[in-house]
């Protein structure tokens, strides 16, 4: 059965990629790791050279605008909220360069598309963005999509250690959602779902295949992450996996450690954590996630 699973992967034609910010960058100095970006767009541009269509969902612009900032951090840090939305406009703009200048070198158009937590609660809004992700999609074109923090603070989270937290899992299975694709693959630090924290449990079990979320499988997604950079521990992880089962989409937890996954996960072979769609219809994403 986890066969069939697999080997469905390989016809899936509309796919939704998140990677996180620990993913983009050196551990060592903060800063981009650009062996893995050109890897990370090299795969991309591939899957859209076999007629698939693509979505980015890229975390790292505030960790970006952070390190730009440099030796004035410090100073600038007391501001809080408004020292982290000055880096998300620095950092966007200095992470959309870099792709659009790493898209370029594979005679790719991509395109930027910022997103808030209104553009799911309001239906106009929402054609909005659905028909701008559709004409891209049907031009051919890469959207790369993050949250707004420059003028939303709903998307810039603080953890009791005061280290960015921002949910990009979740508005990566939004945007599934929105734009109907049958794949999300969340790319992140740990190699898919355990029945405990592997970091601090050697016994806890991998599980490969989730044919059906059931509450069991929601309660192992404990707050964690591995990262100070991390964009969000397993629990969001799991609650992407809701939304984007939900809405009709496989979902795949897999470690990034090598971006050349990807086209491994696309050609079937058993990586990671697949959760398998089941379409409900009844399910409100918006009351989920206010729930939450």
């Amino acid at each position: 059965m986890n066969m069939d699973y697999r080997e469905a992967i390989k016809d899936k034609k509309r796919i939704v990629i998140k990677i996180g910010s620990s993913s983009l960058q050196h551990p060592e100095t903060g800063d981009l790791d650009y062996t893995k970006l050109d890897v990370l767009v090299r795969e991309l541009c591939d899957l859209r050279n076999q007629g698939k269509d693509v979505v980015l969902v890229s975390s790292g612009a505030i960790a970006v605008g952070k390190k730009a900032i440099g030796k004035h951090a410090v100073i600038l840090e007391s501001k809080k909220m408004g020292f982290k939305q000055a880096c998300a406009a620095i950092g966007q703009a200095k992470l959309m360069m870099t792709y659009q200048k790493l898209f370029s070198e594979y005679n790719q158009i991509a395109a930027q598309i910022l997103m808030t937590k209104n553009i799911l609660t309001d239906d106009v809004n929402r054609e909005n963005a659905f028909n701008t992700f559709s004409e891209l999609l049907n031009l051919g074109v890469i959207p790369i999509v993050n949250e707004n923090d420059t003028v939303s603070t709903y998307e810039i989270l603080m953890d009791e250690d005061d280290v960015l937290i921002g949910d990009n899992d979740t508005l990566s299975a939004i945007v599934a959602s929105l734009i109907h694709a049958d794949l999300l693959i969340l790319l992140s630090d740990i190699d898919g779902l355990y029945t405990d924290d592997p970091r601090s449990n050697p016994n806890a079990q991998f599980i490969p295949v989730v044919e059906k979320l059931t509450s069991e499988y929601m309660d192992m997604g404990k707050e964690s992450t591995g990262s100070s950079v991390g964009t969000g521990g397993m629990n969001t992880k799991m609650n992407a996996a809701k939304i984007a089962t939900s809405a009709g989409a496989d979902m795949i937890i897999a470690n990034s450690k090598d971006i050349r996954i990807i086209h491994r996960i696309m050609d079937g072979r058993d990586i990671g954590t697949l959760f398998v769609a089941n379409e409900d219809p009844s399910f409100d994403a918006v009351e989920f996630i206010n729930n939450k």
